[in-house]
């Protein structure tokens, strides 16, 4: 199979794993919302961050080193795993450790029973982080979907029974816990790859030369991601971080998938012709293009629906979750781009730039947060929205400058997606404002928004000739 076909089906088996696994989680999050109250989202959203950080610290660099060493064998996947397996358990004796100082920091003593039980996580997804590794670098994502889906169902079901039961926030817990659990279990299952008892130091070192410069990088991001979290658990109340995380997720459903998705086969496809400039441009190029063409709309799409959605969906009592959520959706229209843009630093080899580059983002966008703090959440949103826009362009700048892509010319490929999509969502906002909102029902609008954007936006492309549209048929539709 050529390179072109296994990126394809990689990119469509990446997107099905990704969206089935999150369009299951997101229904399973739809009834836990109904069942709990936002401020028990909110308990469970301040640890986000330290299970985050554990696991960059355990999978951001190495396991991205394996990925782009082509002769990789049994001494570097064993000594991977137990360096992972090690790191784990001592990861999760700093959380238990600190875990009343985790609770006092937030001034919830209830969280320091949760830190100690949802803490295991780390343990558990260590065991199967080198038989993920493997599925992605040999682009198996038909195995990885088969995987998460039960997994997902799974946790979920438990998480609902408990809820339904009334244990309130440890449902969220204990899905969690099951989750991961489940998810070991099938990649045992489904890899055929065992640890041998082995650790190379050579290997180690090699790796670990190349990975900790990734794995500093992954954990500036990891902090930076979830910092958000952090300054509204802190300075306001659980329910309203309860608003914004269940915003946020919501938002991520179609963020988080395509670009998680992309960068799963971008990355090791990358890495492939990464001596060939020329192609490397031309398929970056496409595939930027492909993701924006979609990743856009959706979006938009997502904050017409917003308010109807969230009545709809979880009732009343997420409503003050809207306006976050609206936010997001637009914040988030470049992310999958300036995130996708660091592939091109790895596969270069570029780890250092790409760790400077994380540096110098990070200082400028605490500094940026310690200035909008003082207005409050929507203070730290606007800012978060316009921060994405100067990230990208720091990012396109130094990746383009190894694939001689420059920015203008990045910007001039993308400005018509971005165009067509945005006068697509003003038109349809106007019409939804003065019309359909007056005289119809939340379900009747939700389908008559999601029939007339998209329509409106596909006849504008075909009108142009968008030239994404004619690589989704070349690639994806084979015509």
């Amino acid at each position: 199979m050529s390179l072109k076909d296994r990126a394809v089906s990689g990119l469509l088996w990446s997107l099905w794993q990704q969206l089935s696994s999150k369009v299951i989680g997101f229904c399973i999050s739809i009834f836990l919302a109904r069942l709990l109250e936002p401020a028990e989202f909110g308990l469970l959203a301040m640890l986000t961050l330290f299970i985050a950080v554990g696991n960059t610290l355990l999978d951001g660099g190495l396991t991205v080193s394996l990925i782009r060493t082509v002769d990789a064998d049994q001494r570097d996947f064993s000594t991977i795993f137990y360096f992972n397996l090690a790191g784990s358990v001592f990861l999760y004796l700093i959380l238990f450790t600190t875990a009343p100082v985790i609770a006092g920091f937030y001034n919830q003593p209830l969280l320091k029973a949760i830190v100690r039980v949802y803490g295991l996580t780390l343990i558990i997804n260590a065991f199967y982080g080198v038989q993920s590794t493997l599925l992605i670098k040999d682009l198996k994502f038909k195995k990885q979907t088969n995987i998460q889906i039960p997994a997902a169902i799974g946790g979920g079901l438990l998480g609902i029974a408990l809820a339904e039961m009334g244990y309130g926030v440890w449902s969220l817990v204990w899905m969690g816990l099951c989750t991961s659990l489940l998810s070991t279990v099938m990649h045992w299952y489904y890899s055929p790859w065992r640890p041998a008892f082995l650790f190379d130091s050579e290997c180690f070192k090699k790796h670990i030369h190349f990975g900790y410069k990734m794995t500093l990088s992954g954990l500036l991001d990891t902090v930076y991601q979830n910092l958000y979290l952090i300054i509204i658990g802190k300075y306001f109340s659980a329910a309203q971080l309860g608003y914004y995380s269940r915003a946020d997720t919501i938002s991520q459903l179609p963020i988080g998938n395509i670009s998680a998705a992309v960068n799963k086969v971008a990355y090791p496809m990358f890495a492939e012709i990464a001596n060939d400039i020329v192609k490397l441009k031309n398929v970056y190029k496409r595939l930027m293009q492909q993701v924006l063409f979609w990743n856009a709309p959706v979006l938009i799409l997502l904050f017409l629906l917003a308010e109807p959605l969230f009545r709809f969906l979880l009732t009343d009592k997420w409503l003050q979750a809207v306006p976050y959520f609206k936010i997001l959706c637009i914040s988030g229209i470049m992310y999958p781009l300036h995130a996708y843009n660091l592939n091109i630093l790895k596969v270069m080899g570029e780890s250092g730039l790409f760790l400077r580059l994380e540096i110098i983002k990070k200082v400028l966008s605490v500094s940026g947060i310690l200035v909008f703090i003082q207005f409050g959440i929507y203070g730290l949103l606007y800012f978060q929205l316009g921060f994405n826009l100067v990230a990208y362009f720091i990012n396109s700048m130094y990746s383009g400058r190894l694939i001689r892509y420059p920015v203008k010319e990045q910007i001039e490929d993308i400005l018509p997606i971005l165009i067509l999509a945005g006068g697509a969502g003003i038109i349809c906002f106007f019409v939804d404002l003065e019309l359909i909102a007056r005289l119809t029902p939340d379900l009747l609008r939700m389908i008559i928004i999601a029939i007339c954007y998209p329509a409106l936006y596909y006849t504008s492309s075909r009108l142009i000739k968008s030239p994404a549209i004619n690589d989704f048929k070349y690639l994806i539709l084979k015509r």
